[in-house]
């Protein structure tokens, strides 16, 4: 991964950790590479984070990211913010995760979709559980907003954050979303 940094800030759950890498010759100087939802304690998230970011170091943020951290924190605490306009890093994934990546991007705040709705915008409709394994990979929770991707029948399925089901169900909270609220993703995406 071409982390140039990392660096971590409070909010209503725990501490966060997000790391960006550079954009060379680009409208925004960097782009998100990972966001790092709260773990236990502020020392285990800045252990994950530092360990996903092959040897990165601690700074502090840019004022692009600064900006970033500043709209994750309002968003957490209830002034719900639109993150499709953030930069995305997602060249060390896969296509396949990448396309779920993005289709999941496109899920507006407060709603939500299976990961069988997923599936069938790709063209695949039996690949609901490869979907669900795709976004266990998903580097930037929140701004890919894979907390919004729920199993069938309403369940909420699983969330690889600290916290599993519980931050899951906290993050749609916030938003005011309901779990078996379900939305067709746009045909244009």
């Amino acid at each position: 991964m071409k982390q140039a940094a990392y660096s971590l800030f409070e909010t209503p759950l725990g501490w966060c950790g997000i790391a960006w890498s550079e954009i060379p010759n680009a409208d925004a100087p960097y782009a998100v590479a990972l966001l790092q939802l709260p773990e236990a304690t502020a020392e285990l998230t800045e252990s994950r984070i530092a360990r996903s970011c092959g040897g990165a170091q601690r700074t502090e943020l840019p004022l692009q990211m600064l900006s970033i951290s500043s709209r994750v924190l309002r968003h957490l605490q209830g002034d719900l913010q639109d993150f499709r306009d953030i930069p995305v890093d997602l060249d060390s994934a896969g296509p396949f995760v990448r396309r779920v990546c993005e289709l999941t991007r496109e899920i507006p705040v407060g709603q939500t979709v299976t990961y069988a709705d997923i599936a069938t915008k790709l063209g695949r409709p039996s690949l609901a559980r490869a979907v669900g394994r795709a976004l266990g990979r998903n580097p930037i929770p929140l701004i890919i907003p894979c907390h919004r991707v729920m199993a069938a029948h309403g369940k909420p399925g699983g969330f690889s954050a600290f916290g599993g089901r519980a931050t899951k169900a906290k993050l749609l909270a916030i938003e005011g979303a309901t779990v078996n609220l379900c939305l067709e993703l746009r045909s244009g995406s």
